[in-house]
């Protein structure tokens, strides 16, 4: 009796286990069997973008490099995202300290409400700003208004990335510098800032990416000027051209690559560190020898 019930659980087991594979890829082939369409009809010949594919060919891609729209949506993007990613960089790293160090009341709400943009629909956040610039200061909405309002989107993120970082830091590291007659600008310099290197580095890359790819607030603050996403939502609306699946592949291609360096820039830190850990003794005995 036991050995039968006990082949019923197995076969029970067998068919669970079997039914959330086949949801978990249905779920996956329902996130990216599109984008992996869209980027196949990148490559079609066929005029239309879509279905038949009459052959496979680049010109789409050389239409929209050469298409002075695009370009100028590109340049535009990536000035936004390069000003985006330094303030929120700075503001993020030089905010994470004091939510983790500092002894604060009410530390915890601190923390919530600085990362509350997060949260908040994009929606909102741009038709508040865009009531503040244009209502209170009467400000002419432009490529600095968008960077502002990209920046408190991007900002937490980098917070949350380098808090994370200086929750896991060894404090005793600092005293022992301290003891050793570090001041507080060394023992910035030499033991806290290149442990948490590669976090605010990481942290960067993600404020790359999210400016990179942000719509909504953008379309509310930038005025008259195009970025790549905006640029690419005012052709779709006249149909999916060939070119505007080429210009989304770039875009995906871009993203996914600096997503990918911020996860890896950690493991590639530390394995450049354990190298030249292991190379200076080999040296060492090389120059007394």
């Amino acid at each position: 009796m036991a050995a039968e019930n006990a082949d019923v659980v197995a076969r029970h087991r067998r068919v669970v286990r079997a039914g959330l594979g086949a949801w978990a890829v249905l779920i996956y082939a329902f996130l990216f069997v599109p984008i992996a369409l869209l980027m196949l009809f990148s490559f079609n010949a066929n005029r239309y973008g879509t279905f038949p594919i009459t052959g496979w060919t680049l010109h789409w891609y050389e239409e929209a490099l050469s298409n002075y729209q695009i370009q100028d949506a590109v340049q535009t993007s990536l000035q936004v995202a390069l000003e985006v990613t330094m303030i929120s960089t700075v503001v993020g790293t030089a905010a994470a300290f004091p939510l983790v160090r500092s002894r604060l009341p009410f530390r915890g709400g601190i923390r919530a409400s600085l990362t509350l943009p997060i949260l908040i629909p994009g929606l909102l956040i741009g038709v508040a700003l865009l009531s503040y610039f244009t209502n209170l200061f009467n400000l002419q909405l432009s490529i600095q208004t968008a960077v502002i309002g990209q920046a408190v989107y991007a900002t937490p993120f980098v917070i949350l990335v380098v808090a994370s970082r200086l929750e896991g830091f060894d404090r005793l590291l600092e005293r022992a510098a301290s003891d050793l007659g570090a001041d507080t600008w060394k023992r910035l310099r030499y033991i806290v800032l290149p442990l948490i290197g590669p976090a605010v580095v990481a942290g960067a890359l993600f404020a790359f990416t999210l400016s990179l790819d942000e719509f909504i607030i953008t379309l509310f603050l930038i005025g008259g000027h195009n970025t790549l996403p905006i640029y690419i939502y005012t052709q779709v609306k006249f149909g999916i051209t060939p070119e505007v699946n080429a210009v989304a592949t770039m875009l995906i291609a871009a993203s996914l690559s600096v997503s990918l360096l911020a996860f890896a820039t950690p493991t590639l830190v530390r394995l450049a560190r354990r190298r030249l850990a292991t190379a200076r003794p080999g040296t060492s005995a090389g120059r007394a020898a």
